[in-house]
């Protein structure tokens, strides 16, 4: 009679994870590979061009810091940084503030909300592209807004040949485009403040304006780090919008220009300075980095 083996009464899952000990590994290769192919690898590239004088269609040579050096004499370099920064400035705030009013106004449970919480929600799921031909046909100087403008007798306004117009029209775009989604965040974090505290701090004597500051600011006040390190991060890095309404040149004399917008326009075509784009992507990357950490501190200091 032959004596049963030792694995005769083990489990299969048991004997799968014994004989392949790397079977997790295999189901996660495949993202893994996508990670090391789209991110990591571009990424690495990057840092490494940044130290090289490299064009589109010649390699380069290692510089080392020259590429850097040269940003700090660029005037385009400095421009693009403050468009970079002012943005950010001009954004943020309000896609902190209103789509938390926002959420307030769409949380209650009152006939036709539905519609209102789905109307609110559809600029961000429409194209950029679209929603950027939008605004500028109705900005334009023959636009929608300018003949109401007009029809009231203010007169015609520049909003995507002034400089600092534009700049603003710009803002608006992101700030319209991105109050459903940060109204959606909200909208999970109002819902775990308990009732409970308006309630007590009604019978206490608090109006709907205290209530806001006292009650549901202290509930949501993480979720307000975390909209505010989101938007800091997309604000710094806008693209779509300011290329759409200023065009490839960054609207009148390029001071419209944003970072990433000199990043595109210096790494791209036949002649593009690869390296040179590089290094302002490596700066790019730094700023986000540290303005990512200072939101932490500050929420970690905020809870010390």
């Amino acid at each position: 009679m032959t004596r049963p083996s030792k694995t005769s009464g083990e489990r299969p899952a048991s004997r799968v994870r014994r004989h392949l000990p790397t079977s997790p590994w295999l189901f996660a290769a495949p993202g893994l590979l996508v990670v090391a192919v789209f991110i990591l690898y571009p990424f690495v590239s990057t840092v490494v061009n940044s130290f090289t004088d490299r064009r589109t269609l010649i390699p380069g040579e290692f510089v080392g810091l020259a590429n850097f050096r040269e940003l700090l004499h660029d005037d385009m370099f400095w421009t693009g940084l403050r468009n970079s920064v002012l943005y950010m400035v001009g954004v943020v705030p309000a896609l902190v503030l209103l789509p938390l009013l926002l959420a307030l106004l769409v949380q209650k449970n009152i006939p036709g909300i539905t519609f209102f919480r789905s109307a609110f929600y559809t600029p961000v799921v429409a194209s950029i592209v679209v929603v950027g031909l939008i605004w500028v046909w109705m900005l334009d100087e023959r636009g929608l807004v300018n003949s109401l403008l007009e029809a009231v007798g203010i007169g015609r306004v520049g909003f995507l040949s002034d400089q600092w117009l534009l700049l603003l029209s710009a803002m608006a775009v992101t700030v319209w485009k991105g109050l459903g989604y940060y109204m959606i965040i909200y909208l999970a974090a109002l819902a775990n403040v308990p009732r409970e505290l308006h309630e007590a701090a009604s019978v206490d004597g608090a109006g709907a304006v205290r209530r806001f500051f006292t009650v549901t600011v202290p509930a949501v006040r993480s979720t307000m780090v975390l909209v505010a390190a989101l938007s800091s991060v997309a604000a710094f890095k806008v693209f779509s919008e300011v290329y759409l309404m200023a065009g490839p040149n960054g609207g009148p004399a390029g001071e419209d220009t944003t970072l990433v917008m000199l990043v595109q326009r210096t790494g791209t075509g036949l002649t593009g300075r690869v390296g040179y784009a590089s290094a302002i992507s490596v700066v790019v990357f730094v700023v986000t980095v540290a303005l990512m950490l200072l939101v932490l501190r500050a929420d970690r200091k905020e809870d010390a």
